[in-house]
This record gives C-alpha cells, structure tokens and sequence, in this order.
C-alpha cells in the first residue's frame, strides 16, 4: 500500500513536470514565433513604404496612402514568421556538413528569399482571382517587373534576412538562455586586452 502512494506522488509530480515543460516548450515556440513576426512585419512595411516613395517620386500613386499593401504585409508577415521558424527548426543548412556557421545562415536566407517572392506572386494571383483577371493580368511586376526586377527584390530580401538567420543560428548554437543573458544580462568584464 505505501508504494502505491508513493507512486501516486511521483506521478503527479512527473504530471506536474512534464506539464511544465510542456508550457516552457509553447511560450518559447511563441515567442520565436512573435520575434519571427515582428522581424519580418517590419521588413515588409519598409518595403511597402520605399515603393510608395518611390511611385510618389514618379507620379505613380496620389498623396493619400493606400492601407492594403500594409495589410498584405501583416498576413505576410504572419505567414512567413512561421515559414522562418520551419526552415529554422529543420536545419536545412546544416545538412551541408559545413563547419562555419556562415553557411546555414546564408542558406536559410536564401531559402527564405525564394519562399518571399514565391508568396508575393501567389498573393497577387489570388488578388487577382479575386477580382476575376486572368492569371497572366493577376502575377505582379516584382520589383518593376522583368528578371532584373525579381533579382533586386529576392536580393534586397535575402540581404535584409541575413541578420534575423545569423540571430536565429547562432541562438541554436550557443542556446537560448545564454544568448538572453548576452543581449539583456549585466555587462560583462571582457578582460584585458591582448
């Protein structure tokens, strides 16, 4: 009988630690998810911005700004922050076998590039069903258009995730809880120097 109560204890303990754990692993996924978001939100409305000065600068568009593409940026955003972590989470970089940490951060850039430009097309072709054009009328000039237009877009967008990626790798290599102390701990001693 008093087994039995002691693994009744031990249960619920190992209940309570495994539920613990379980919400340690749900708000450290939301809030990779929340800064994946936010990142990338950011990006996107810059480049919402930077084109609206730009059809301004040429007469393209009227003084008053159009929310829509600032709204496609959000769902964007929402969208491909959770892409990020996915990409993150498989480590397709490090299947390379490189040693420098470099190149799995280069590599989910670029992954991540390719999959922007993938989203900005399939928006403006579903915009575009929406409003009952036909596919070729529906698929947006990227960048101006043309394939110099769509290789400065990918471009900029790769460049831009460089630093998001190499946060994320380099959190992966050293772990989260000492990259938190390294970005919000007390400062450090660097000892003397050489």
């Amino acid at each position: 009988m008093r087994e039995r109560g002691m693994n009744a204890g031990d249960g619920a303990t190992a209940g309570r630690t495994r539920l613990e754990k379980a919400k340690r692993v749900v708000m450290d996924e939301v809030s990779r998810y929340l800064v994946s978001f936010i990142y990338i939100w950011v990006l996107l409305g810059m480049f919402t911005l930077h084109e609206e000065i730009a059809l301004r600068t040429h007469g393209g568009v009227s003084k008053a700004i159009p929310f829509a593409p600032h709204g496609f940026a959000l769902v964007n955003a929402l969208v491909l922050g959770k892409v990020a972590l996915v990409v993150e989470d498989l480590r397709l970089g490090a299947r390379v076998k490189a040693q420098p940490l470099i190149y799995p951060i280069l590599i989910q850039a670029f992954i991540l590039a390719v999959l922007f430009i993938a989203m900005h097309v399939l928006e403006g072709v579903i915009g575009g069903w929406l409003h009952g054009e036909a596919l070729a009328a529906s698929v947006p000039a990227i960048g101006g258009g043309g394939p110099a237009g769509v290789l400065f877009s990918a471009l900029s967008f790769f460049v831009a995730m460089i630093p998001f990626c190499a946060f994320g790798q380099i959190t992966l290599a050293i772990g989260w809880d000492r990259m938190r102390n390294i970005l919000f701990g007390p400062p450090q001693d660097p000892g003397p120097l050489p």
